[in-house]
C-alpha cells in the first residue's frame, strides 16, 4: 500500500510539474505575442504622450554683467468648457480685468466650436493681470461655498515664458528682438537664434500626476556676455539722439570700438525703438536697413576715405609725408577734372597740408600716380566692397568699383580717392581704419565676448583680418592726422588727449546719379591716445540740415562722445600718463 502511494503521488508530482510547465510557456508565449505588444502600446498611449519641449531662450548681458536680454513669465488665460459653471462670471471677469470685450468672450465660450473642450481667452497675460484674476476665481469660490453664487470654475492660467527687454531701447539697434513665435529678427537675436534658442526635444510624458517627479527639462540655450559696455552705449545714445535732434539730421550712427581686438563697445543708429514692443517695428522702420545703419546701410563716404588713400600712398613708397606739389586747384583724368571742395587752388602743400585742407586734387594726384594696380589693391586689403563678417545680421557689403567692371572708368580712379563712386558702410569704414590705429594690423569686429554653457564661459579670441599696411605707416599717417587736426584747430580735439582723425562731407546723389548740393553726408572717424589707441570711434550723420560741412557738423559729436568715453574708460589725459610712465 505504501508503494502504491507513493507512487501515484510521484505521477501526480509530474503530472502537475509538467502542467505547470505548459502554464509557464504559454505565459511567456502571450506576453511575447504580437498582440500582448499591442495591448501594451495600447496602455502606454493612455499612460502619457509625447510633447515637443522647447527649451528657455538664452540671456544676454553686456561685458559686466548687466542683463541686456532675458526671459519673464507670462500667462495663457483659457477656459476648460466641462469645468465652466457661470460663463456671464468669466466673460466679465475677462472684460473687467483684461478689457475684453464681453459679447464676444460670451458668445465665444457659450458657442464654442464643435468637439472643443478648451478655448484660448487671451495669451501673454502679464503675472500682475494673471494674479488679479487669480485672486478673483479664489474668492468667488469661497464665496460660493456659502451663497451658491456665480464663480469661476472652468477658469484656467498655464504659464510659460515671453522674451523681455529691461533695458527696453537701449543697444535695441544691435541686440534685435524676438516675436511670439520665438524666432529672432535683427541683430544679435537672429545672428545666434539657434545658440539662443536652444535645441527641442521630443520626449515622453507621463499623465500620471504621482509621476510627476519623471517630466523631462529640456537644455536652456546658450547665454551670450556682449562686448558692448551698458554705460557706454548708453552715453553715446544720449550723444547721437542730442545731435539728431540739433543738426536735423534725418539719421544717425556711432560705433565705439576698441582698435586692438576689435571688441564693439558701443553700437547705436537712430531711431531707437522698445524692443518690448515689437510689433511696432513697421511704424520705426521703413526698411529693414534702416535697424542698423551702422551695418546694413551703404554710402558714399566722401573724405573720410582720404585716410585710406594716403596711408596706401606711403605704405607703397609713391610719396613721404614731407613730399610737396603745387595745388592748381584741379587735375585731369580720364577726359574729366577733379576740383578741391572749395573749386580753389591751394598752392605748395606737403601730405600733412593735403590731409589739413582735405583736398580732393591732392588724393586724385596720388591714385594717379600709384596707378590702379596698386591702389585698388590697398583698397582691397582694407576690405573696402566686402563684408566685414560682423556677428550681427544683415550686413551690407558696400560696393568698390574695379578696372574691368562694366561700369568703371578712369575717372572712378580719382574719385574714388575721395570717397565718391564708392559705397561703405559705417562698420567696413570703422574696420579699415582699424589697421591705422592698431600699427597696420585690421581686427575683426564683434559683438560677442563670450558664450556660457553649461556652467562653463567660452570666449571669443581677438582675430586679425589681415595687415595692409606696415606698422611704421599706421604711425606715420595718425602722426600727421593729428598734426593737421591741432594745425586746423578741429572742433573735435579734446582737451588734454592727442587725437588723430578726419572729416567727410559727401554730397548725396540721386536717382538719377548726379549729385544734389543740399543733401550731404556728414562723417567723422578719429582714435586716440593717438601714442596708444584705446577707441576708435565712427560718426555719421545723414542729411542734416543746419549746416552744409562736417567740421561744424561730426567733429563736435566725436568730441562729445570722446569725452565720455575717458571718463568712462578711466583714460588719464596724456600728461598725467607721462609722468606715471616715466622712471
Amino acid at each position: 500500500m505504501r508503494y502504491g502511494y507513493g507512487s501515484r503521488a510521484a505521477v501526480l508530482s509530474a503530472i502537475f510539474g509538467v502542467l505547470g510547465l505548459v502554464a509557464i510557456g504559454q505565459m511567456l508565449r502571450i506576453q511575447n505575442s504580437p498582440q500582448a505588444a499591442a495591448l501594451r502600446a495600447q496602455g502606454d498611449r493612455y499612460a502619457g504622450e509625447y510633447r515637443t519641449l522647447y527649451p528657455e531662450r538664452g540671456q544676454i548681458y553686456d561685458r559686466h554683467g548687466f542683463l541686456l536680454a532675458g526671459n519673464t513669465t507670462v500667462y495663457e488665460v483659457g477656459v476648460s468648457l466641462q469645468d465652466m459653471r457661470n460663463p456671464n462670471s468669466i466673460a466679465l471677469a475677462m472684460s473687467s480685468v483684461l478689457g475684453k470685450n464681453y459679447d464676444e468672450i460670451y458668445n465665444y465660450i457659450t458657442n464654442p466650436p464643435a468637439d472643443a473642450v478648451y478655448l484660448v481667452l487671451q495669451d501673454y497675460v502679464s503675472s500682475e493681470r494673471t494674479e488679479e484674476l487669480k485672486l478673483m476665481k479664489e474668492q468667488l469660490a469661497e464665496q460660493y461655498q456659502v451663497t451658491g453664487d456665480p464663480n469661476l470654475s472652468g477658469l484656467d492660467f498655464h504659464a510659460h515664458l515671453q522674451r523681455s527687454y529691461p533695458e527696453q531701447e537701449l543697444g535695441s539697434n544691435l541686440i534685435g528682438f524676438v516675436t511670439r513665435e520665438g524666432r529672432g529678427y535683427f541683430g544679435v537675436e537672429e545672428k545666434y537664434n539657434d545658440l539662443l534658442a536652444g535645441v527641442p526635444v521630443n520626449v515622453w510624458v507621463p499623465q500620471d500626476p504621482n509621476r510627476a517627479f519623471e517630466l523631462p527639462k529640456a537644455p536652456k540655450g546658450t547665454d551670450l556676455v556682449l562686448t558692448i559696455d551698458r554705460e557706454i552705449q548708453a552715453a553715446v545714445e544720449e550723444v547721437l539722439n542730442d545731435a539728431v535732434a540739433e543738426t536735423q539730421s534725418k539719421s544717425g550712427t556711432v560705433i565705439v570700438m576698441n582698435p586692438k581686438n576689435g571688441e564693439i563697445l558701443a553700437m547705436v543708429s537712430t531711431p531707437q525703438m522698445d524692443l518690448n514692443e515689437f510689433w511696432t517695428y513697421a511704424d520705426t522702420y521703413k526698411y529693414a536697413s534702416d535697424f542698423n545703419r551702422a551695418v546694413s546701410t551703404q554710402y558714399e563716404p566722401g573724405s573720410v576715405i582720404k585716410i585710406l588713400t594716403m596711408a596706401a600712398a606711403i605704405d607703397s613708397g609713391t610719396v613721404a609725408p614731407g613730399t610737396t606739389y603745387l595745388d592748381v586747384g584741379y587735375f585731369e583724368i580720364g577726359g574729366g577734372y577733379i576740383y578741391n571742395w572749395d573749386k580753389g587752388a591751394w598752392g605748395p602743400q606737403d601730405m600733412t597740408g593735403c590731409l589739413q585742407n582735405s583736398l580732393n586734387v591732392c588724393m586724385a594726384r596720388l591714385a594717379s600716380l600709384m596707378g590702379t594696380d596698386t591702389y585698388y589693391t590697398y583698397m582691397r586689403r582694407f576690405g573696402i566692397g566686402r563684408p566685414t563678417g560682423i556677428d550681427l545680421a544683415g550686413e551690407s557689403a558696400g560696393r568698390l568699383k574695379t578696372p574691368g567692371d562694366t561700369d568703371w572708368y578712369l575717372i572712378d580712379l580719382a574719385t574714388n580717392s575721395f570717397g565718391q563712386g564708392v559705397a561703405v558702410t559705417p562698420i567696413q569704414m570703422l574696420t579699415a581704419a582699424s589697421a591705422l590705429a592698431n600699427d597696420g594690423k585690421m581686427v575683426y569686429p564683434h559683438v560677442l565676448y563670450g558664450m556660457v554653457n553649461n556652467g562653463n564661459q567660452y570666449d571669443t579670441p581677438a582675430q586679425v583680418l589681415g595687415t595692409p599696411i606696415s606698422p611704421q605707416t599706421a604711425r606715420t599717417v595718425s602722426d600727421m592726422l593729428a598734426n593737421a587736426m591741432e594745425r586746423g584747430e578741429s572742433l573735435a580735439l579734446v582737451e588734454g588727449y592727442r587725437i588723430a582723425g578726419k572729416t567727410g562731407t559727401a554730397q548725396i546723389p540721386g536717382d538719377d546719379g548726379y549729385y544734389s548740393p543740399d543733401d550731404i553726408n556728414a562723417s567723422f572717424i578719429g582714435w586716440g591716445p593717438v601714442e596708444n589707441p584705446q577707441f576708435l570711434v565712427y560718426v555719421w550723420l545723414e542729411k542734416p540740415e543746419t549746416d552744409d560741412w562736417a567740421s561744424y557738423l561730426a567733429a563736435p559729436v566725436f568730441k562729445d562722445v570722446v569725452e565720455k568715453l575717458v571718463v568712462l574708460m578711466d583714460i588719464p589725459p596724456d600728461a598725467i600718463r607721462q609722468q606715471l610712465a616715466s622712471p
